[in-house]
């Protein structure tokens, strides 16, 4: 197992925080992860409210040389008491189902700021536009039974500018190989409908996936400001979300600052040559939300498969609460809160009867394992998942193998605990069951 300490410790030495990034990660401390144990048992999420906070005010600055509008992409995470944070910070949403308009109407958000990007037509659509929900039509068909039913109104139009990013194709939502949005070479489509059911488009959005290169979103904003052209009535315009986090500490993170100063000159640019003055829009969600949560787990069991296998740490947390891993090869920090311990490779995998239920894949290769060198962990020992605060609660596998959903708790910034979502009991999971 040499080979594999070697390359473990080679990834932990790298382990160091971002001073541009330490404000947005949760600070959760051995005592505050021991109180989470003893309080609402294991695995649990935790939230640092001071790290949500940091981040919100963060995108809130980026520079928009004629106005902002910051909404959060709820599907990052819908828990009420994040909605609720972001509602009195100011901001806006992006719902991506009806489901997610529902939640955010029942968070206090008004009608007016939340919009409604859909890959599924929506099933209320008459009842959202009667209460004033915003509608961005993701295709044409979309934006015709808009048409039908709101004549005469005004609609935002999402649009596939040809350009695509991500880590992954699964993370990829722009360029050829994604179905989202309307594809730029179908602009005249869309002028047709709208002037056949005299809809003003007023909003025009895209969103190519996530990155950290400024130079890709330049080019995004300029492909959709080009497209925004021969849309006279567009007054608005949304470049979507996708700022990379680094969950882990090597990984790298989005510079906001950078970016905006490239989608500034861009919106400038615009102005000095077209005469609008855009509004602009952005979406983040993983940016928000992603390094101020982390789940607090325990440490079940420990196996070994002899020298020339693994040694594993089974956790009480797994596919249930996080799936990233198993479906990207996403790597997450893991830490063993014991001291005085030697180190050692250690491989981490959840609780499940399933073989994907591995926390420590190789990166963007969820078919191999790359150990982490850790505190050699015991029986009984809180471990903690680090970046947990997106696509993990939101995206889990809920109930497989029968377990039940993990509760949610926010960490205040005077060290308090406050429980937004109980654990559901063991008759909740078959309920619905007839």
């Amino acid at each position: 197992m040499k080979h594999f300490k070697r390359q473990a410790r080679c990834g932990r030495l790298r382990r160091m925080d971002n001073p541009e990034t330490a404000g947005r990660r949760a600070r959760v401390t051995a005592d505050v992860a021991a109180e989470v144990r003893r309080r609402f048992g294991t695995p649990c999420y935790v939230y640092d409210r001071a790290a949500l906070e940091a981040a919100a005010r963060e995108a809130l600055a980026f520079p928009a040389p004629f106005g902002l509008t910051l909404r959060y992409a709820m599907k990052a995470n819908p828990s009420r008491g994040i909605l609720a944070l972001f509602r009195d910070l100011g901001l806006h949403i992006d719902a991506s189902s009806d489901h997610e308009v529902e939640r955010a109407l029942r968070a206090g958000f008004p009608p007016e700021r939340i919009q409604l990007t859909s890959q599924m037509p929506s099933r209320t659509l008459r009842e959202h536009v009667e209460r004033g929900i915003l509608f961005n039509a993701c295709s044409l068909h979309q934006l015709e039974e808009f048409g039908r039913v709101a004549p005469g109104r005004e609609v935002s139009v999402r649009v596939n500018p040809g350009l695509g990013t991500g880590s992954t194709k699964r993370t990829n939502t722009g360029g050829p190989a994604s179905s989202f949005g309307i594809w730029h070479e179908a602009m005249g489509e869309v002028s047709a409908i709208a002037g056949r059911h005299r809809l003003r488009i007023r909003r025009l959005h895209s969103h190519v996936g996530s990155g950290t290169d400024p130079e890709v979103w330049k080019r995004c904003a300029r492909m959709t400001l080009d497209l925004l052209a021969a849309l006279p009535d567009v007054a608005i315009v949304n470049l979507g979300g996708g700022f990379k986090v680094g969950r882990m500490p090597e990984e790298p993170s989005v510079d906001l600052a950078d970016v905006g100063a490239h989608v500034r000159r861009e919106i400038e640019a615009f102005r000095a040559r077209d005469g609008r003055s855009l509004h602009l829009e952005i979406e983040p969600g993983t940016f928000l939300v992603a390094n101020a949560g982390v789940i607090v787990a325990s440490c079940v069991d420990v196996v070994d498969t002899g020298a020339e296998g693994y040694r594993f740490a089974k956790l009480d947390a797994g596919m249930p609460e996080i799936t990233r891993p198993s479906l990207y090869g996403a790597q997450h920090p893991i830490d063993v809160l014991a001291t005085g311990r030697e180190q050692a490779a250690v491989v981490f995998v959840g609780p499940c009867c399933e073989s994907g239920d591995i926390l420590t894949p190789a990166p963007g290769d969820p078919e191999a394992l790359a150990p982490r060198w850790v505190p050699s962990p015991r029986i009984g020992d809180l471990v903690l998942v680090g970046g947990a605060g997106a696509y993990c609660a939101a995206m889990a596998t809920i109930n497989y193998n029968s377990y039940p959903q993990a509760p949610e708790v926010m960490l205040t910034p005077d060290g308090g605990l406050t429980l937004l979502r109980r654990r559901q009991l063991p008759d909740q999971v078959w309920q619905n069951e007839v």
